[in-house]
C-alpha cells in the first residue's frame, strides 16, 4: 500500500519524511492520519509516554516497564479481553521530543503481529482557526499465514483507528479543561 498518495500534500509529505518502512514480501505496510483539536504540546505529552499507553489506548489494560524510559526500554502490556491477544512486549525505538517522533518495536507477546513496528509523528496544524494537531501513525508488520495482506493491513488499521479516535477524545476533552486562544491570520 502506499498511503501516501490517498492525503493531501502536507500529509504525504510528512509520510515519505518520517514514515519509511521498506516492507518485505511477506509484509504490509499502511498509515493512518487524525486530525485532532488539541495543541500539538498536549497531544505529545499523552503519546510520548511509553510508559503509559493505557492513558489513550483503550485496548491497554496495564504496562509494566522494564528500563528507564531511553531508547531499548521494555514495556509489558496487558491487553484488554475481546482481542486475539493478553500480552505484548514492546521496545522504544525511537523518541524524539524535538520532532515529536515516537518509533516502537513489537518483540514478544501471545498474538500474531510477527516483526511489528510502528512510528507515530505528531504535528501542529490549524483547525478551525485554533491550535491543533495532525497525528499520523504507520506500520509494518509480517501477513501470518493463513490471512492476506488485505486481511492483515485492515485488522492493525482498525486497532490504530481506534487507538487514534480516543487518543483524540482524551486530547480534547484536556484542552476544553485548558482552553488556548485562537490563532490570527
Amino acid at each position: 500500500m502506499n498511503a501516501a498518495e490517498s492525503y493531501g500534500l502536507m500529509e504525504s509529505q510528512y509520510i515519505r519524511t518520517h514514515h519509511r518502512h521498506g516492507p518485505r514480501e511477506n509484509q504490509c505496510t499502511s498509515a493512518l492520519v487524525k486530525h485532532i483539536k488539541a495543541p500539538v504540546n498536549l497531544v505529545w505529552s499523552l503519546v510520548r509516554r511509553f510508559d503509559q499507553p493505557q492513558k489513550y489506548k483503550p485496548f491497554v489494560s496495564r504496562c509494566v516497564m522494564n528500563g528507564d524510559l531511553g531508547i531499548g526500554s521494555v514495556r509489558e502490556v496487558n491487553v484488554k479481553s475481546g482481542l486475539p491477544a493478553t500480552t505484548s512486549t514492546e521496545r522504544l525505538e525511537l523518541l524524539d521530543d524535538k520532532e515529536h517522533i515516537l518509533g516502537i518495536r513489537i518483540v514478544g507477546g501471545d498474538h500474531r503481529l510477527r516483526n511489528y513496528s510502528s512510528i507515530i509523528t505528531v504535528h501542529p496544524e490549524v483547525l478551525d482557526g485554533r491550535p491543533g494537531t495532525m497525528v499520523i501513525e504507520s506500520f509494518v508488520v509480517d501477513v501470518p499465514d493463513g490471512n492476506t495482506k488485505d486481511e492483515t493491513c485492515y485488522f492493525v488499521e482498525a486497532l490504530i483507528r481506534c487507538n487514534l479516535k480516543s487518543l483524540a477524545d482524551v486530547s480534547e476533552r484536556m484542552a476544553v479543561l485548558d482552553r488556548t486562544e485562537p490563532i490570527n491570520y
